[in-house]
């Protein structure tokens, strides 16, 4: 392989932005290749040149476009040896009501619990089962991003969306016990309030009772998430980091 194939590499979902957008920017800096995906077409806005040719776009609710697009991402991995040093499942939906507000346990429709469970839960899941040969290869480790909504009723998260993170949860501590004897690390990450274009309305609000008394930084997220992929936590799995400025004591 050249040097240039030597790089480790990553597939990360939900890269368009937010702490996407910042995870792709640090593993970049790092020397990393990214695999992005999003439901959106490669933003010429981004800052990496490799963006177009490793970008992938793909909506997570389609369980057929998610086995395709696992083939396609398959393939572009043979220049890597058929390695994939990590995987982030970031890509995440949490459907609002008309003014931002909360889809409670009994009005959501069901449909809308499906959508969001196939994005949140499932489609993370079958990324890993799918990409598991190439993980194994490369003794790779797998991130899921969960939600500080999982572990409490928050004022603008939905129950879907909050009952998806918790089963994310779960699901992380179980994947860590079956990956684990092939030498896959799996952690998640549990984000609080953070500073993104898509904050609900009311967030100051909720600063107040954070501990730290500011919003989190999606460059604080991204350099967690950097941590976790990293051999500086090459004995941490089954681990659930809480980043939120002290919200969740």
């Amino acid at each position: 392989m050249s040097e240039t194939d030597k790089r480790k590499t990553l597939v990360l979902t939900g890269a368009s932005r937010g702490i996407g957008h910042a995870t792709v920017k640090r593993f970049s800096r790092e020397g990393w290749r990214v695999i992005t995906c999003s439901r959106q077409a490669f933003s010429e806005d981004c800052p990496w040149p490799a963006g177009p040719e490793d970008h992938i776009q793909l909506d997570l609710s389609d369980q057929e476009g998610v086995g395709i697009a696992i083939g396609e991402i398959r393939h572009r991995l043979d220049a890597n040896g058929g390695r994939l040093d990590a995987l982030v499942n970031n890509a995440a939906i949490s459907p609002k009501l008309d003014g931002g507000k909360r889809m409670n346990s009994i009005d959501t429709p069901m449909h809308v619990w499906r959508d969001v469970f196939q994005v949140n839960f499932f489609a993370p899941i079958m990324l890993a089962r799918g990409l598991f040969k190439e993980l194994a290869a490369a003794k790779g480790t797998v991130v899921n991003v969960t939600s500080i909504a999982g572990s409490r009723v928050h004022l603008f998260a939905g129950t879907a969306y909050a009952t998806s993170k918790a089963a994310l949860a779960a699901l992380t501590r179980e994947m860590a016990a079956d990956f684990g004897p092939y030498g896959i690390r799996v952690n998640a990450i549990a984000p609080g309030e953070i500073e993104t274009s898509i904050l609900s309305p009311g967030t100051d609000r909720l600063v107040e009772t954070i501990p730290l008394r500011r919003l989190g930084q999606t460059a604080e997220v991204a350099d967690t998430i950097f941590f976790l992929c990293s051999e500086n936590a090459s004995y941490v799995t089954g681990a659930e980091i809480h980043i939120n400025g002290g919200q969740h004591v």
